[in-house]
């Protein structure tokens, strides 16, 4: 089976109904060794095609993880960059903002990780945060400080507009932006909590906070149809990858990725008259 990065886009304007995407779908792979030979052909190419996006020094590449608890981030992001050379390649994490970063507006602190040309950065969680369990706990808002706001019912349109902006100035300037949304179900969420308790090298992956916020599921499946819904665009797209089998997401993501780098037509730079003279000087201080 191909896979077709445009079964998992969400379109511009388009409405998003979660309970309406899939959180598994039919594998891409017949076996867990196509799998593994699979995912090595991907990673294989995503490193020659790093290789090039660095030499090209012209676009950057910004690769945001959101989630429900579980869904595979770490493991998604571990497996498919696995082969990229780490000198070009930055993953951020953003837990709860520092009382420093609650000092700026809401976007500072990830605009200072963004990914130099011809480096690709990575964040697990993001910006996306900000409408997101913010909107299902509004009460995180008090820290914040003035939001320019008079009503609470609009800072999440004036957050989205605020996204939206950042992103196409972002475009604009050469950085390529892909979002994954990993839809993962609410029961397959439940099993890998237990095993996480049933595995004592896991333990520390789960809290009393990830049990409490399963409360908060189908608001949380709201404040991401909203978010979905208003920042999806053809310069920085949404994917809804289906999160409940691990290997299949892993191939999906590492596939999107691919179509990306390779809509850059990037080519390594062509030395002209003045650079080719000067390698024929080094060539006889060599010899």
């Amino acid at each position: 089976m191909k896979i077709n990065s445009k079964d998992f886009l969400v379109k511009e304007g388009e409405r998003v109904v979660l309970a309406k995407w899939p959180t598994i779908v039919k594998p891409v792979y017949k076996s867990k060794e196509q799998y593994k030979h699979l995912l090595q052909e991907h990673i294989e190419e995503l490193s020659s095609l790093q290789n090039l996006l660095y030499a090209s020094n012209r676009y950057s590449v910004l690769l945001i993880f959101q989630s429900m608890d579980a869904a595979g981030k770490d493991s998604s992001i571990k497996h498919v960059m696995s082969g990229i050379n780490p000198q070009g390649c930055q993953v951020f994490s953003f837990k709860h903002p520092s009382t420093a970063e609650l000092e700026h507006d809401f976007l500072w602190r990830t605009i200072i990780c963004l990914p130099e040309r011809g480096r690709i950065g990575i964040f697990n969680r993001s910006y996306y945060e900000e409408v997101l369990i913010v909107r299902v706990h509004p009460e995180i808002l008090r820290n914040e400080g003035p939001t320019n706001v008079t009503a609470k019912k609009t800072i999440w349109e004036e957050r989205y507009q605020s996204i939206v902006n950042l992103e196409t100035h972002l475009h604009q300037n050469g950085t390529r932006i892909i979002k994954f949304f990993l839809h993962i179900s609410k029961e397959e969420q439940r099993k890998r909590f237990l095993k996480r308790i049933d595995d004592p090298q896991k333990n520390w992956k789960i809290s009393l906070a990830d049990i409490e916020e399963r409360k908060f599921w189908n608001h949380y499946m709201k404040a991401y149809e909203a978010c979905l819904n208003s920042t999806s665009t053809t310069n920085a797209p949404w994917y809804i990858i289906p999160a409940d089998d691990k290997d299949n997401a892993h191939l999906i993501i590492s596939q999107i990725v691919l179509d990306t780098l390779k809509r850059l037509q990037m080519d390594y730079p062509h030395p002209n008259a003045k650079r080719k003279q000067e390698l024929q000087s080094f060539r006889k201080r060599l010899k």
